[in-house]
């Protein structure tokens, strides 16, 4: 039973296809955002302030410089935790428009996508518990000029394979999926450019997501 959960709707139980899951059907998600949401706009204004923060904080790393290192770890936690948490919200609270703008994408962008925010999410995971800062950052400090470079040329390291022993069964095969997507797409890779690929198809589901909200709160 450790893989399955109650629907908040129903009470059925259920085994969850996203580490969100809520609902055993759309049909109870649904029923549930129509009992218990009282004001899609404010739903609606929720998500784009937190579009906005993740916007500010990705739109910072370009500016901040290698020699503050205090603050560029500081702000890579804050741009880890802002597209997350974007991520998780427009999963869990708009499945449906998550869904439809990622088929938009081109098949090889979409595997991209995916694997990245899955990445982002194992940083997310394990940054400050597990692992340091530094053990996800290839600081390149060797490397000519690297003190006054931009944190954004930054690579991710590669990691070795996490332990998942106190999890469920499911809780271990999402992680390690986690664990893979960080290998694939993000160890090797610098942090301008996988902040870049997350941010900008989440600013495009994101939006979306506000204007359907706002032609439901118009149909009340």
């Amino acid at each position: 039973m450790a893989d399955t959960r109650n629907c908040e709707q129903c009470g059925a139980v259920f085994a969850p296809r996203r580490e969100h899951g809520r609902f055993c059907s759309a049909r109870c998600r649904v029923a549930w955002n129509r009992e218990k949401t009282t004001d899609p706009l404010a739903e609606g204004n929720a998500l784009q302030w937190s579009i906005t923060a993740m916007r500010d904080t990705t739109e910072r790393l370009p500016r901040v410089r290698a020699w503050d290192r205090r603050r560029a770890f500081t702000v890579i936690g804050e741009a880890v935790w802002w597209v997350t948490i974007v991520d998780g919200t427009l999963v869990r609270y708009h499945p449906e428009t998550y869904d439809r703008v990622m088929a938009c994408q081109p098949p090889a962008e979409r595997g991209l996508i995916e694997e990245t925010l899955a990445g982002l999410r194992f940083v997310r995971n394990r940054m400050g518990h597990d692992v340091d800062h530094v053990d996800f950052i290839r600081l390149d400090a060797h490397h000519p000029g690297a003190a006054d470079g931009r944190i954004t040329d930054w690579r991710w390291n590669p990691l070795p394979e996490p332990s998942h022993a106190s999890l469920s069964p499911r809780g271990q095969a999402w992680e390690m999926a986690r664990y893979h997507a960080y290998q694939a797409r993000l160890a090797g890779h610098t942090v301008g450019e996988v902040f870049g690929r997350a941010a900008a198809f989440l600013k495009v589901a994101a939006a979306t997501a506000t204007s359907a909200t706002e032609v439901s709160a118009h149909s009340y």
